[in-house]
């Protein structure tokens, strides 16, 4: 279990800070104490990260996540009824947001790169997941040479499509690269076969296979297209904020909700990757 193996592993539980300490120098935590309020930008469709739930509230393993890191910013602020004003959006939208500060936080499944931290600084990893490829079973796709000469869609303005292309060149791979919108239109054109293939985050794909109108005839492709690791975006120079949102993920470890917050919403997947596993150890560590 990886409480025992935190519990194990740990010495001190000690979280180090206070919240004048906190607000001290940062911008944003300021922005939100006189607002009383926190604007946070998430995916409207990126099950089982981030989504519209059938109350028509965000859900997913981000969003609990997220919800632990504004706890923890409503008590830097020393704001205990700090409102929530949820923001949809795609992920060059939601970045967007961050960056110009509409948003004071983004939670979803975001991968960070070092273009991106152009932009926005991001948080210590809240997951670690691949790319890969959703095929129709029995398709004759079984490994990245078979794309040759097909059409492959992907999600528009993300890692997995620039680094699709970079495959590609790389392997001197002939295809066409359909951009799409969102992920159900992906999932659509494949069914429909109007595309061969669609790329994707691991997860989010078997996601999509459940949602799927026949499961069982679809399929993910055992090789990876990428690593992509997802963090939660924040405002660039801003210090103080990150160490609160950091602070509350390494409370989220530490303490176990961990496991639950996993379970939830990815134990039918089985248990966490070792890689996974040790992502968390090592944001473990008290601040």
């Amino acid at each position: 279990m990886i409480k025992t193996l935190l519990a194990a592993l740990i010495v001190s539980t000690a979280l180090i800070g206070s919240s004048a300490t906190a607000q001290t120098g940062s911008a944003t935590l300021a922005r939100i104490k006189s607002a009383k309020l926190i604007n946070v930008a998430y995916s409207p469709d990126s099950l089982p990260f981030s989504f519209v739930g059938a109350d028509k509230e965000p859900a997913g393993y981000s969003i609990d996540l997220c919800r632990r890191v504004i706890a923890q910013i409503a008590r830097a602020v020393g704001d205990a009824n700090l409102k929530v004003h949820w923001i949809a959006g795609s992920v060059s939208e939601r970045l967007q947001m961050v960056a110009s500060g509409r948003a004071d936080l983004e939670c979803a499944n975001t991968t960070q790169t070092q273009s991106r931290l152009a932009k926005v600084d991001f948080s210590n990893l809240i997951f670690i997941d691949g790319g890969g490829f959703l095929v129709k079973d029995g398709s004759p796709i079984n490994q990245f040479t078979d794309l040759a000469g097909k059409r492959i869609a992907v999600l528009k303005g993300t890692t997995t499509e620039s680094r699709l292309n970079d495959m590609l060149r790389l392997l001197q791979i002939s295809a066409t690269v359909v951009t799409v919108a969102d992920a159900t239109s992906g999932l659509a054109m494949l069914e429909a076969g109007d595309v061969e293939a669609y790329a994707g985050d691991k997860i989010k794909l078997v996601g999509l296979a459940v949602q799927a109108k026949e499961p069982a005839k679809l399929a993910l492709l055992a090789e990876d297209l990428s690593m992509e690791p997802y963090a939660m975006a924040l405002p660039r120079n801003d210090s103080a904020f990150r160490l609160e949102v950091n602070k509350a993920l390494t409370q989220v470890y530490m303490g176990g909700d961990i496991e639950q917050i996993f379970a939830r919403w990815l134990g039918k997947l089985g248990r966490p990757t070792g890689l996974l596993a040790a992502m968390f150890l090592l944001n473990s560590i008290p601040n």
